[in-house]
């Protein structure tokens, strides 16, 4: 190629190269990292933590804190789909993955570190707003929350959805929610304490772990 723009991932079409990338309500792209498996950008905003760690050994130890091993694990903001790689990896029985944005799903054909659906996963092309009251009580095992920031998807925050995660979930089962920096308040909100307070709420004991809040139901 002539010219390759910064933070940008290429595929093959036709007779030229062309960006993963989509503009259908966002802009919504693959971004490379020096560790190897990419980021994606929603409006230039940065979906998964670089900075530190690789976005997929992040998920590794993250998927690690809910023990998946023989259980059914419920993902609700699928995303790339790295919890759930690491899901399938660490011999869960059944992935329920949702994922919102077609064009997120999109991407996840260009990326190898995506996982493929089978093998017990399952990705639907859904709001898991709105799925979530389709699922029985006490159906999964533990669940994996990794929404969006509170300013753009405040509704993956709501009291009434933190209630609908405790109803699916089994007793004993845990949640990891990632909220972001722990005790970084944006907008005099703290947001990962008030998440918190609400998965108490809801029925869990909930305490902040690294950049979220791992939860167990009562």
């Amino acid at each position: 190629m002539e010219t390759c723009r910064d933070r940008t991932i290429y595929h093959w079409e036709g007779e030229t190269f062309q960006p993963v990338a989509r503009y259908t309500t966002s802009l919504i792209k693959l971004v490379p990292t020096h560790w190897g498996p990419p980021t994606f950008e929603i409006d230039g905003i940065k979906m998964l933590p670089t900075a530190q760690v690789s976005p997929y050994a992040d998920a590794e130890r993250k998927v690690g804190l809910i023990q998946p091993r023989g259980k059914v694990i419920l993902d609700t903001c699928a995303g790339l789909g790295y919890f759930a790689a690491w899901c399938v990896r660490c011999q869960a029985t059944q992935v329920l993955s949702y994922e919102k944005n077609p064009d997120v799903i999109w991407l996840r054909g260009f990326n190898p570190w995506s996982p493929e659906i089978g093998s017990g996963l399952t990705l639907t092309q859904g709001d898991i707003t709105e799925h979530i009251a389709l699922l029985s009580s006490g159906s999964v095992d533990a669940i994996l929350h990794d929404p969006p920031r509170f300013g753009i998807a405040g509704e993956l925050y709501s009291q009434v959805f933190y209630d609908h995660l405790a109803r699916v979930l089994r007793r004993k089962g845990k949640l990891f929610h990632y909220t972001g920096t722990p005790n970084k308040i944006a907008g005099g909100r703290d947001v990962p304490r008030e998440v918190a307070k609400r998965l108490r709420h809801a029925g869990f004991i909930a305490e902040l772990n690294g950049d979220g809040v791992l939860a167990v139901k009562r």
